[in-house]
């Protein structure tokens, strides 16, 4: 049990906990899911200088359309950087509507759009339909450079967790196709592997955060019972042998987090590829800490660095 190495500042949101079966009945878990979200962002205030507003864009080739929700920042003035975001949820759980303060501290903090993306979730849509709905978010933001007051060349994408591993597999995807170019890569704790075989998948996190069992289920419900070798590569982006010419990276972990090992390695292996890549590891820091409790001292000293991160690759002071 690595519970004593927990920061205890993260052991005081009971809320944050997964202390329910979230198998046992998943449309349930997703609503408790949802719910809890919304309790640990409710002493977040909402930003009046930051609306937002939701669109329906069309879905990549005939796939049916995908709701999106932009954050403007109103002090932005010109052409701004944009984010595109994902949310996480282990690929069968989350929405965009749980995020909404995060989303607005990230918009002004950075001094960035923000387009989130409810893509769909599987089981229900295994792979490839959530991350062609990411893909189609993108295409339409690059398309609606001038509505949305957006600069093309900077456009970067980011997520937490199942989130982070779509945004990684966005960023390979929008290699593989060649129409787009993407600045930056913010990826959160990301779910990149399915084997399921690191080290640190062994950590006895059950109640606490995002576990092993939960993992597998998870990888299971994203391909669907498909394989991944008979898959296009960047469906579990750790399986991909050239990271060559990808955009920088930036990869915030926790110390604790069953993604630790995986995280280490693709950074590593971004590295070895020529891929300008910063790995943080914060100790004593659970699965997505920095979401789940965006008030304890850690967490807010890694939000501090994303925003700092995020400015730096946008060109921003």
């Amino acid at each position: 049990m690595v519970k004593h190495l927990i920061d205890p500042e993260l052991l005081v949101e009971p809320e944050a906990n997964m202390d329910f079966d979230l198998w046992a009945d998943l449309p349930a878990s997703r609503a408790l899911f949802k719910q809890q979200l919304k309790k640990l962002m409710a002493d977040i205030p909402l930003l009046e200088g930051v609306p937002f507003a939701d669109h329906w864009v069309a879905g990549l080739d005939q796939d049916p359309e995908v709701r999106v929700r932009v954050y403007s920042p109103t002090s932005i003035e010109g052409q701004a950087p944009a984010l595109l975001w994902l949310h996480g949820g282990g690929y069968v759980l989350g929405s965009i509507d749980s995020e909404v303060p995060l989303m607005q501290l990230m918009a002004e903090g950075v001094g960035c759009v923000i387009v989130a993306v409810e893509y769909r979730l599987a089981p229900e849509h295994p792979f490839p339909a959530p991350l062609n709905d990411c893909y189609a978010a993108l295409q339409w933001m690059m398309a609606n450079t001038q509505q949305l007051n957006i600069d093309h060349k900077r456009i970067a994408v980011a997520g937490v967790s199942a989130g982070s591993g779509l945004a990684a597999a966005l960023a390979l995807m929008v290699r593989e196709r060649g129409e787009y170019e993407l600045i930056f890569q913010l990826l959160f704790c990301p779910m990149l592997d399915d084997r399921n075989d690191q080290p640190s998948t062994q950590f006895d996190l059950t109640g606490i955060a995002w576990d092993r069992h939960s993992n597998r289920k998870g990888w299971d419900a994203y391909l669907g019972g498909q394989k991944p070798e008979s898959l296009p590569d960047y469906a579990v982006p750790a399986r991909v042998e050239d990271l060559s010419n990808l955009p920088p990276a930036y990869i915030g972990v926790g110390s604790l987090d069953l993604f630790l090992d995986e995280n280490m390695n693709y950074a590593r292996r971004l590295m070895q590829a020529g891929v300008a890549t910063e790995l943080h590891i914060f100790p004593g820091g659970t699965h997505a800490f920095e979401f789940k409790v965006p008030g304890a001292r850690v967490s807010r000293r890694a939000h501090t660095i994303y925003f700092d991160v995020l400015k730096q690759a946008f060109g921003l002071e």
